[in-house]
């Protein structure tokens, strides 16, 4: 096991966001947890498997319409 385990504040530092973004994502089931008695942390590679998946590539060409006379 040489994946790094992030507490919520650390999770959600790296993901740039509040600390109820990240809990939210564990109480609906979102992301991979693990709990360790009372204390809940993130895999780091979870964190980077859910940013790969959610990621939207741009659009590299554009449409352009002609004016309809």
């Amino acid at each position: 096991m040489t994946d790094r385990l992030l507490t919520v504040g650390q999770a959600a530092e790296l993901l740039g966001t509040t600390e109820r973004f990240p809990r939210r994502l564990i109480a609906e089931r979102r992301i991979v947890f693990v709990k360790v008695g009372r204390h809940v942390r993130i895999p780091e590679r979870t964190l980077e498997e859910f940013v790969v998946a959610h990621t939207v590539q741009p659009i590299t060409s554009r449409r352009r319409f002609a004016a309809v006379a």
